[in-house]
């Protein structure tokens, strides 16, 4: 018997899944658009299996993770085809050779551009929570707002670190947490507002630039685009 290779969303149809969006293709790389409440890998429990990279792995079991983003963030996610994919891949980002454009909603007024410059460090365990200690990884965050809106500050934001919920405690740390985020704010209802919106990178075997971004500018309510 000889098996076809099939879709993602063939894959998706076949197993009652949300399918992946496909961003960007070639023989080495692979960018997916993450939906919000999907964990990237695996989580601990048999609850936490359903992930992106679970399910890929079930049309390309040589797929690898070259980055995360949280389970309630949604955007651009990059997966390597193959290990030597994965290691040319982890040394762009190792290297800050990975330009990450993210769009957001924050609680309050907070206009023009700044810089958060701030190290983090885990304070808790479970939930994680990340926040500013002198002892902690050096992380960096530019920030620039684009409006303001009924009490609510929608920001594009470029983190120069990939430190663990970086955006969401530097945003915090500063007053101004990010809408919906159960962990460093004040849960309204609504999703969390973080999107990863795009990934400009030089081709680790092309050398060509590229930029891969989603569909849609922001999945936050159309009142705010």
């Amino acid at each position: 018997m000889r098996w076809r290779p099939c879709s993602i969303g063939t894959v998706a149809a076949i197993l009652n899944l949300e399918p992946l969006a496909e961003l960007h293709r070639d023989p080495w790389l692979l960018v997916i658009e993450k939906p919000s409440g999907l964990l990237s890998q695996p989580g601990r429990g048999v609850h936490q299996q359903d992930s992106v990279i679970t399910r890929l792995q079930l049309l390309e079991a040589d797929l690898r993770l070259v980055h995360r983003l949280d389970r309630d963030t949604s955007g651009v996610l990059l997966l390597a085809r193959g290990l030597e994919s994965l290691r040319r891949c982890s040394d762009l980002f190792a290297r800050r050779l990975v330009r990450k454009l993210y769009v957001a909603d924050v609680v309050g007024r907070l206009l023009g551009r700044g810089s958060i410059t701030a190290p983090l460090a885990r304070l808790q365990r479970i939930p994680p929570r990340y926040g500013t200690d002198p002892a902690g990884r050096s992380a960096h965050t530019r920030w620039r707002s684009q409006f303001l809106q009924a009490g609510i500050t929608r920001l594009w934001l470029v983190p120069m670190t990939g430190r663990s919920h970086q955006l969401r405690a530097h945003l915090a740390g500063i007053g101004h947490p990010i809408v919906g985020d159960p962990i460093y704010g004040d849960v309204d209802g609504s999703r969390l507002h973080l999107h990863a919106l795009a990934l400009s990178f030089r081709h680790p075997f092309t050398g060509k630039r590229c930029r891969v971004q989603t569909h849609q500018h922001s999945p936050f309510p159309q009142e705010m685009d």
